[in-house]
Protein backbone atom coordinates (compact mmCIF):
# COMPACT_ATOMS: atom_id res chain seq x y z
CA UNK A 1 0.00 0.00 0.00
CA UNK A 2 1.41 3.26 -1.13
CA UNK A 3 1.69 5.70 2.53
CA UNK A 4 -0.44 8.79 2.01
CA UNK A 5 1.15 12.15 2.09
CA UNK A 6 0.32 15.40 4.15
CA UNK A 7 -1.17 18.42 2.66
CA UNK A 8 -1.19 21.81 4.23
CA UNK A 9 -3.57 24.64 3.16
CA UNK A 10 -3.34 27.87 5.12
CA UNK A 11 -3.27 31.45 4.30
CA UNK A 12 -4.70 34.66 6.01
CA UNK A 13 -7.77 35.44 7.02
CA UNK A 14 -9.92 36.30 4.57
CA UNK A 15 -8.03 34.06 1.75
CA UNK A 16 -11.54 31.31 1.89
CA UNK A 17 -9.28 28.70 3.24
CA UNK A 18 -12.70 26.93 4.17
CA UNK A 19 -14.23 27.05 1.39
CA UNK A 20 -11.59 25.94 -1.02
CA UNK A 21 -11.17 22.70 1.19
CA UNK A 22 -15.00 22.13 0.77
CA UNK A 23 -14.91 22.41 -2.46
CA UNK A 24 -11.91 20.11 -2.84
CA UNK A 25 -13.14 17.39 -0.61
CA UNK A 26 -16.78 17.36 -2.23
CA UNK A 27 -14.71 16.96 -5.56
CA UNK A 28 -12.78 14.15 -3.67
CA UNK A 29 -14.02 12.44 -0.81
CA UNK A 30 -10.88 9.93 -1.18
CA UNK A 31 -8.90 12.73 0.68
CA UNK A 32 -9.08 12.62 4.44
CA UNK A 33 -9.36 16.04 6.40
CA UNK A 34 -7.35 15.99 9.31
CA UNK A 35 -9.57 16.99 12.75
CA UNK A 36 -7.77 19.11 15.28
CA UNK A 37 -7.91 18.85 18.99
CA UNK A 38 -9.32 21.61 21.48
CA UNK A 39 -10.15 22.16 25.11
CA UNK A 40 -13.06 24.46 24.49
CA UNK A 41 -16.72 23.10 25.10
CA UNK A 42 -18.32 21.39 22.27
CA UNK A 43 -21.25 24.32 20.76
CA UNK A 44 -24.74 22.87 20.47
CA UNK A 45 -24.40 20.79 16.98
CA UNK A 46 -21.10 19.69 17.38
CA UNK A 47 -19.71 15.99 17.34
CA UNK A 48 -16.87 14.47 19.38
CA UNK A 49 -14.08 13.41 16.23
CA UNK A 50 -16.29 15.16 13.75
CA UNK A 51 -16.10 18.80 14.06
CA UNK A 52 -12.97 18.61 16.65
CA UNK A 53 -11.69 15.89 19.41
CA UNK A 54 -12.55 17.72 22.39
CA UNK A 55 -10.20 17.13 25.25
CA UNK A 56 -9.44 18.60 29.11
CA UNK A 57 -6.51 21.16 29.31
CA UNK A 58 -4.63 18.45 31.20
CA UNK A 59 -4.60 16.11 28.06
CA UNK A 60 -3.70 18.92 26.15
CA UNK A 61 -0.21 19.70 27.58
CA UNK A 62 0.75 16.47 28.38
CA UNK A 63 0.45 15.37 24.14
CA UNK A 64 2.25 18.40 23.95
CA UNK A 65 4.88 17.82 26.48
CA UNK A 66 5.43 14.37 25.16
CA UNK A 67 5.33 15.07 21.43
CA UNK A 68 1.72 14.20 20.38
CA UNK A 69 0.70 17.19 18.66
CA UNK A 70 2.07 18.37 15.07
CA UNK A 71 1.43 22.07 15.96
CA UNK A 72 -0.77 23.83 18.09
CA UNK A 73 -2.07 27.71 19.41
CA UNK A 74 -3.84 29.02 22.08
CA UNK A 75 -6.73 31.32 21.45
CA UNK A 76 -9.23 32.82 24.39
CA UNK A 77 -8.12 30.80 27.12
CA UNK A 78 -8.24 27.07 24.87
CA UNK A 79 -5.88 25.42 23.24
CA UNK A 80 -6.25 24.09 19.36
CA UNK A 81 -4.00 21.54 17.68
CA UNK A 82 -3.64 18.94 15.53
CA UNK A 83 -2.98 15.44 17.01
CA UNK A 84 -0.03 13.47 15.25
CA UNK A 85 -1.30 9.91 15.99
CA UNK A 86 -4.54 10.44 14.32
CA UNK A 87 -2.62 12.11 10.64
CA UNK A 88 -0.03 8.98 10.85
CA UNK A 89 -2.37 6.70 11.02
CA UNK A 90 -4.35 7.82 8.09
CA UNK A 91 -1.33 8.38 6.33
CA UNK A 92 0.30 5.20 6.73
CA UNK A 93 -3.46 3.75 5.62
CA UNK A 94 -2.83 5.23 2.46
CA UNK A 95 -5.13 8.22 2.94
CA UNK A 96 -3.77 11.78 1.72
CA UNK A 97 -4.26 14.04 4.55
CA UNK A 98 -5.66 17.66 4.31
CA UNK A 99 -4.71 20.07 6.93
CA UNK A 100 -6.30 23.47 6.84
CA UNK A 101 -4.59 25.65 9.59
CA UNK A 102 -3.00 28.99 9.92
CA UNK A 103 0.40 29.89 8.69
CA UNK A 104 2.00 29.77 12.06
CA UNK A 105 0.71 25.86 12.63
CA UNK A 106 1.81 25.14 9.05
CA UNK A 107 5.25 26.49 10.07
CA UNK A 108 5.26 24.54 13.12
CA UNK A 109 4.93 21.45 11.19
CA UNK A 110 7.61 22.30 8.47
CA UNK A 111 10.14 21.73 10.75
CA UNK A 112 8.80 18.56 12.12
CA UNK A 113 8.00 16.87 9.15
CA UNK A 114 10.09 17.59 6.06
CA UNK A 115 7.61 16.05 3.17
CA UNK A 116 4.79 17.58 4.48
CA UNK A 117 4.06 19.41 1.12
CA UNK A 118 2.50 23.08 1.86
CA UNK A 119 0.24 25.92 -0.34
CA UNK A 120 -0.68 29.08 0.83
CA UNK A 121 -3.60 30.28 -0.33
CA UNK A 122 -4.16 33.90 -1.09
CA UNK A 123 -6.32 36.77 -2.57
CA UNK A 124 -5.57 38.05 -5.49
CA UNK A 125 -4.62 41.40 -3.96
CA UNK A 126 -4.78 43.56 -0.49
CA UNK A 127 -7.42 45.44 -1.75
CA UNK A 128 -9.84 41.97 -2.46
CA UNK A 129 -8.45 40.81 1.05
CA UNK A 130 -9.61 44.12 2.68
CA UNK A 131 -13.04 44.21 0.55
CA UNK A 132 -13.34 40.40 2.01
CA UNK A 133 -12.98 41.03 5.74
CA UNK A 134 -15.55 44.51 5.73
CA UNK A 135 -18.03 42.33 3.52
CA UNK A 136 -18.68 39.49 6.49
CA UNK A 137 -19.93 42.50 8.50
CA UNK A 138 -18.71 40.72 11.50
CA UNK A 139 -15.65 42.74 13.10
CA UNK A 140 -14.80 45.67 14.22
CA UNK A 141 -12.62 48.35 12.45
CA UNK A 142 -9.76 47.58 15.11
CA UNK A 143 -10.23 43.88 14.12
CA UNK A 144 -10.04 44.44 10.35
CA UNK A 145 -7.11 47.03 10.55
CA UNK A 146 -5.57 43.99 12.88
CA UNK A 147 -6.32 41.23 10.50
CA UNK A 148 -4.85 43.30 7.77
CA UNK A 149 -1.39 43.58 9.03
CA UNK A 150 -0.80 40.02 9.76
CA UNK A 151 -1.84 39.33 6.48
CA UNK A 152 0.80 41.19 4.96
CA UNK A 153 3.28 39.51 7.61
CA UNK A 154 1.83 36.48 6.52
CA UNK A 155 2.11 36.21 3.14
CA UNK A 156 5.75 37.57 3.81
CA UNK A 157 6.15 33.99 4.50
CA UNK A 158 5.43 32.72 0.97
CA UNK A 159 8.97 31.67 0.48
CA UNK A 160 8.80 28.92 3.34
CA UNK A 161 5.84 27.38 1.26
CA UNK A 162 6.07 24.78 -1.16
CA UNK A 163 3.29 25.80 -3.82
CA UNK A 164 1.14 29.06 -3.58
CA UNK A 165 -2.47 29.06 -5.12
CA UNK A 166 -4.20 33.05 -5.96
CA UNK A 167 -7.70 32.62 -4.83
CA UNK A 168 -10.16 34.80 -7.27
CA UNK A 169 -13.59 36.05 -5.95
CA UNK A 170 -15.44 33.00 -7.05
CA UNK A 171 -12.74 30.92 -7.91
CA UNK A 172 -13.16 28.53 -4.86
CA UNK A 173 -13.81 25.34 -7.71
CA UNK A 174 -10.46 26.69 -9.42
CA UNK A 175 -8.59 26.59 -7.02
CA UNK A 176 -9.63 23.31 -5.55
CA UNK A 177 -8.66 22.10 -8.90
CA UNK A 178 -5.24 23.31 -8.64
CA UNK A 179 -4.69 21.64 -5.33
CA UNK A 180 -5.74 18.50 -6.53
CA UNK A 181 -3.24 18.70 -9.17
CA UNK A 182 -0.50 19.72 -6.74
CA UNK A 183 -1.51 16.34 -4.65
CA UNK A 184 -1.11 14.01 -8.10
CA UNK A 185 2.15 16.21 -9.52
CA UNK A 186 3.59 15.18 -5.58
CA UNK A 187 2.88 11.17 -5.77
CA UNK A 188 4.89 11.37 -8.74
CA UNK A 189 7.87 12.54 -7.39
CA UNK A 190 11.01 10.55 -7.66
CA UNK A 191 11.32 9.99 -3.91
CA UNK A 192 7.69 8.21 -3.75
CA UNK A 193 8.56 6.02 -6.90
CA UNK A 194 11.27 3.33 -6.10
CA UNK A 195 9.01 0.65 -5.88
CA UNK A 196 8.66 1.07 -9.87
CA UNK A 197 12.99 1.05 -10.36
CA UNK A 198 13.01 -2.75 -8.13
CA UNK A 199 10.63 -3.91 -11.58
CA UNK A 200 13.46 -3.18 -13.72
CA UNK A 201 16.62 -4.08 -11.36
Amino acid sequence: MKKGLLFIISGPAGSGKGTVVNALLTKHPELKLSISATTRAPRPGEVNGVHYYYITKEEFENRIENGKMLEYTTYSGNYYGTPLKEVNEAMDSGYDVILEIEVDGAMQIKKKMEKSVTIMLTPPSAEVLEQRLRGRGTETEDVIKWRLQRAKEEIKLMPEYDYAVINEDGGAEACADEIYGIIKAEHQKTIYTSSIIEKFI
